[in-house]
């Protein structure tokens, strides 16, 4: 072989698993120029293209699964924020264009969020992007011109966001390429849920031809590029071995998962919208041990109880006496709900959210306990709070929860004291694991290895930083596991590390009897803990 004929691989970090051979896209956007015209006719324009933008946001919300909604909601409240707002108009008034003012803002809150000691802020500067991008395409008459790509497109890009992911036809795309981004970064996990190989943090793209062959290894995180027929032989054995993985994980996804030496471990499901379990089979997990009630606050108004009920009861139908734990509003964070989380935070990640902002909130608090407890009428419930801290906020949850059981007592609704646990997210609750008189731990990794490492969980230039398998993020998951079987309660663990199957092995040397993932997660992290010891 001559040199010619050898494949060029280009490292970065794997994001979402699976192989696709095709013909690089390298994604560029070129902006048409406008013509400006006077400040009232700018600020009637920008008003315009907020209003298209939020439209087309709320399309996408509605389109897309709880997840993708949570994290394009964040964009929608941008768009009301007299903070951005105002200065845009400002500078519009005093003679700039619409476009030219809303760049120039947002590229201000872009590197300030980029600049900020603030994790949070760190972590959402490429939602800005994404949505500075959105409302200058409303702005343009032609909008912002991307060539159309050809069915089975590896999509090459520096950087994409949340939006423009949802807006792909992934039935034709058939990969992702970032040369920035993180591995655990919103379009990752949209990726991931989606199953579209995706690889992140290839760095310079100017190595990457667009219109040439090339294969994306989302396992190995790589991307090939060079004579067809070798690309081809190679996609053909990964191809092969991942259909044999798939075909392997869909059916040990139907059996008890069990280690080699026989050790049965639990595997959990982890749910927000309950529309999403119509198209999952229970026999697959052992329960679910996450169900994240956000998507019932998502609307701009405060679900009643008798609503909040009614959802619960779904789930806990379809789990046909498996155990549900059912996780209080975990708002605040990346995660706003208007009329409850705090506004103007300087680092939301470290502030109120969480139980902090239930026990702040105890009228909506009381009220979606009550209809926890109602729906535990229907099968084995569990209530889970989220981002404790301290002992003392979960006696003060444990006194609401006694109060709002007295409260159904009272009046005579049937209902059921569900099992009262925590989410040991912070360093501060591992630390003192055995402390809590809780009836069970559920270990939530994203969060614990973010606070850990002190390294912001989708900031791709913390990625390698941010590594779950960390020696401390090892040590305050074993403490924990240690203090529930001392205490003989469940500890289960959830978040993107329950589903690398390449932990495993490490999770169950520690003790873990108990993996909550997504439900497209469940087959190969079954395989994962046949092949651990």
């Amino acid at each position: 072989m001559n040199e010619s004929d050898a494949l060029n691989v280009v490292k970065g970090l794997p994001a979402s698993g699976g192989a696709a051979l095709g013909v690089s896209h390298v994604l560029r956007t070129e902006r048409l120029r406008r013509q400006p015209g006077t400040p009232e006719e700018e600020l009637e324009l920008f008003d315009s293209a907020r209003a298209d933008s939020d439209a087309g946001l709320q399309e996408l919300i509605e389109q897309s699964c709880d997840l993708g909604g949570e994290i394009l909601e964040f964009q929608s409240l941008l768009l009301d924020d007299d903070s951005i707002t105002g200065p845009v108009r400002s500078r519009i008034r005093a003679g700039e264009s619409a476009d030219e003012a809303w760049t120039a803002v947002l590229n201000g809150e872009i590197s300030e969020y980029e600049k900020s000691e603030s994790e949070y802020l760190a972590s959402r500067s490429s939602d800005l992007r994404d949505l500075r991008e959105r409302v200058l395409r409303s702005m343009s008459a032609e909008g912002l011109r991307k060539s159309k790509f050809d069915q089975g497109a590896i999509i090459v890009a520096e950087a994409l966001g949340p939006s423009e992911f949802l807006e792909i036809d992934w039935s034709r795309a058939a990969g992702l390429a970032l040369a920035g981004d993180s591995a655990t970064g919103h379009v990752a996990i949209l990726a991931r849920s989606r199953s579209v190989p995706m690889i992140v943090g290839l760095g310079d793209l100017g190595q990457i031809a667009d219109k040439s062959a090339v294969l994306l290894d989302g396992e190995a995180g790589s991307l090939a590029f060079g004579p067809v027929r070798q690309l081809e032989e190679l996609h053909a054995e990964l191809s092969s071995k991942s259909r044999e993985d798939r075909e392997i994980a869909q059916k040990i996804a139907l059996k008890p998962a069990r280690t080699k030496s026989g050790r049965r471990i639990s595997v959990l499901i982890n749910i927000g919208d309950p529309a999403a379990l119509d198209e999952v089979d229970p026999r697959i997990c052992d329960g679910i041990g996450l169900v994240r009630t956000e998507f019932l606050f998502a609307g701009g108004e405060l679900p009643s109880e008798d609503e909040q009920t009614r959802q619960y009861e779904r789930i806990v139908r379809w789990a046909q006496g498996r155990p549900v734990a059912i996780r209080t509003l975990d708002a605040g964070g990346d995660k706003p709900v208007p009329g409850l989380t705090v506004e103007g935070e300087s680092n939301p990640f470290l502030g109120v959210r969480g139980l902090r902002l239930s026990l702040l909130n105890t009228e909506s608090f009381r009220l979606q306990l009550r209809a926890i407890a109602r729906s535990a009428e229907l099968g084995p419930v569990k209530a889970m709070l989220p981002m404790v801290t301290s002992v003392g906020e979960f006696a003060a949850a444990s006194e609401h929860l006694d109060a709002a059981l007295a409260e159904l007592k009272r009046e005579a609704v049937p209902h059921r004291r569900p099992e009262l646990g925590i989410m040991v997210e912070t360093p501060a609750a591992a630390l003192t694991a055995h402390d809590w008189p809780t009836d069970f731990y559920s270990i939530g990794s994203n969060d614990l290895v973010q606070y850990v490492t002190a390294c912001a969980r989708d900031n791709p230039k913390l990625a390698r930083l941010a590594d779950p398998a960390h020696p401390a993020v090892l040590e305050l998951i074993g403490r924990t596991i240690a203090a529930a079987k001392k205490r003989g309660v469940e500890a289960s663990l959830c978040g993107e590390m329950a589903a690398m199957p390449s932990m495993a092995p490490a999770l169950i040397e520690l003790g873990l009897e108990a993996f909550s993932v997504d439900p497209s997660s469940v087959g190969r992290v079954k395989m994962a803990i046949a092949e651990t010891e």
